[in-house]
């Protein structure tokens, strides 16, 4: 028998609190109410027609599903769809994940190599090499370039290209911070949300180690011991998901997986 769904009372306190963080960050960033508001419109509609499949998308049902006028899911029906994920930062990703967990580009712990910006052995790991064996449609000296001015690589006097810990971590404001903030926070909502609507074991995986009223030094060791531990676990995870990727037959690999850590440490609001 299917498990019962939450009522709808129950999910606006859950709601709130998930919110909260995000309105603080359109607000500062200046994105206002009415246009959040649209948004949040626009994808009741595009989602109840999802729900709903396109024997049953009319007007009327989708209307009775989101509460949203028919006039306006009219409207919304001629409003241009989401944009792909830029190539740049998918391009960016699969080259940093390649460095760090394909065989021939790290060392016996799963450091990545420095890397001969170009080699004379075709086999032999390079930079050069690496680029093409992500992609054809872009000049390894571009993306050379590219990455040295957004401190993601080095190059030292042997003309070995080294991988830096900006790799990790995306600047602030930039293109790719922001499509993996948007992708990364959908993938876990929707892990989330999968399991509260779960007939029977949760599907995925979703824990957390939490504790509270401890002292600022005692945080601060958790902080760094998390840290390091998830460098570890992601990297590990990294490593394999390199070795499983093969040429598979064509319509037969069609799963996807993230696999993602969060770390969360700030004072308590007084009650």
């Amino acid at each position: 028998m299917p498990t019962a769904r939450p009522a709808p009372e129950t999910m606006l306190a859950p709601m709130r609190r998930l919110l909260r963080p995000l309105v603080r960050l359109l607000i500062r960033c200046g994105v206002t109410f009415p246009a959040a508001a649209d948004l949040l419109r626009a994808l009741y509609v595009e989602v109840a027609g999802e729900e709903l499949g396109d024997d049953n998308r009319t007007d009327s049902r989708v209307s009775l599903m989101t509460g949203v006028h028919r006039k306006e899911i009219r409207r919304q029906r001629t409003l241009p769809i989401d944009e792909p994920p830029p190539l740049l930062v998918t391009r960016n990703g699969q080259l940093i994940s390649t460095w760090l967990g394909a065989p021939g580009f790290t060392d016996g712990t799963g450091v990545p190599l420095a890397l001969p910006r170009v080699s004379d052995d075709p086999a032999a790991p390079s930079f050069e090499r690496l680029v093409t064996a992500v992609t054809r449609d872009v000049r390894p000296r571009s993306v050379l370039d590219d990455w040295m001015s957004q401190g993601i690589i080095t190059v030292d006097a042997q003309d070995r290209v080294h991988l830096s810990a900006a790799a990790f971590l995306p600047q602030p404001g930039r293109e790719e911070q922001l499509f993996y903030f948007a992708r990364n926070l959908h993938d876990h909502i929707a892990a989330a949300s999968a399991n509260v609507l779960a007939d029977g074991a949760a599907p995925f995986v979703d824990r957390t180690v939490h504790y509270d009223r401890l002292t600022p030094e005692a945080a601060a060791e958790l902080e760094k011991l998390a840290r390091e531990s998830a460098q570890k676990v992601l990297l590990e995870v990294n490593r394999h998901a390199m070795r499983l990727a093969t040429d598979a037959p064509a319509g037969t690999a069609t799963r996807r997986v993230n696999f993602g850590v969060y770390l969360l440490a700030e004072d308590e609001t007084p009650e």
